[in-house]
């Protein structure tokens, strides 16, 4: 923190960034990434100091050919203390698949509007929900933690918004089946600020005693806002994509999740702990285009810090006398 001149507001609270983006981004990609850069990728995120990384999705290497090395990556990968490796899994295969690869945390996903379920996972709500218990209870057998993702809580492309009655009904449902973090997804960027700000607070007061995530996307340029809502309603984990990769296929126009390096950039100027080193996390995000065969959106890899100061022009010399003279 000594790069920060000042504390504005955070007042050294630790704040947990969680990695996405080799899930969530790469996923989207058209270019595959080869394995081997995909282990030195999730590596280099490792050594910054991120509290979570969802390494790879078990899916059906059909749906999503860019993840198609799930149990290579996520066994060849170096483990950290400290670090947990997490990864999507949509049923009871990829829940096992998972669990072979010695992976910490399952990440269960479906949706509180019943058409983005439809259109996303060809279910519905209620079936998504008996499959993934099923899923839950073959994670508890074998001792392995879960999460569930929340999708469209602030939102669907497709319906507008949704009730909170009906996103509160399905963390509370999934609480009772002892799953141990609940996500709170943007899919698709339609959260505002305020909006945020009642529904963290409810959760955090009902269920304080699930681990509960935020996963916000910038599609609207709100992704930031979003956040520091969500610390001021008492969060304190959020998802984040390097270089802001990502978008939703049901949702045109949809961007990233928020840039990884520009939430972590933003929090340490504002004084909170993120515990991550954003130099690393900025030299991670540059190895992406070369990867992908894209720039990506970040600005903070692009600009840099805003403690990284730029020369004087050559002739800044001549310039001060002539102004000294006159």
């Amino acid at each position: 923190m000594s790069q920060v001149a000042s504390v504005w507001k955070g007042g050294g609270r630790r704040i947990h960034m969680q990695e996405v983006g080799t899930r969530d981004g790469l996923q989207m990609e058209s270019a595959f990434v080869p394995t081997d850069d995909k282990i030195a990728l999730v590596n280099a995120l490792s050594a910054t100091g991120l509290a979570k990384i969802e390494v790879t999705s078990f899916t059906s290497p059909t749906a999503i050919p860019a993840l198609k090395d799930a149990e290579i990556v996520m066994r060849e990968i170096e483990r950290r203390p400290g670090v947990v490796y997490t990864a999507l899994v949509p049923n009871l295969r990829g829940a096992e698949r998972a669990i072979e690869a010695r992976t910490d945390e399952l990440n269960l996903v479906m949706s509180v509007s019943e058409t983005h379920n439809l259109a996303n996972l060809r279910m519905t709500r209620e079936q998504s929900f008996a499959a993934l218990a099923q899923v839950i209870a073959l994670a508890q057998s074998a001792q392995v933690a879960v999460n569930v993702s929340l999708s469209c809580v602030f939102g669907c492309p497709m319906e507008g918004d949704v009730a909170e009655a009906e996103v509160f009904d399905y963390v509370q449902r999934f609480a009772q089946l002892g799953v141990g973090g609940v996500t709170l997804c943007d899919t698709t960027g339609m959260a505002h600020p305020a909006q945020v700000a009642g529904i963290v607070s409810a959760v955090r007061l009902r269920w304080s005693a699930l681990q509960t995530t935020l996963h916000f996307h910038n599609t609207r340029g709100m992704g930031l806002a979003n956040v520091l809502a969500s610390i001021d309603a008492g969060a304190d984990r959020f998802d984040a994509s390097l270089g802001g990769l990502g978008g939703c296929p049901y949702a045109p126009g949809a961007s990233g999740n928020v840039c990884s390096e520009e939430i972590v950039h933003a929090l340490q100027c504002m004084g909170y702990d993120t515990g991550v080193d954003l130099s690393a996390l900025v030299a991670a995000a540059g190895r992406l285009p070369a990867l992908i065969g894209h720039d990506i959106p970040s600005q903070i890899a692009k600009a840099g810090p805003r403690w990284a100061l730029h020369p004087v022009p050559a002739d800044f010399e001549a310039i001060r006398a002539r102004a000294m003279a006159r």
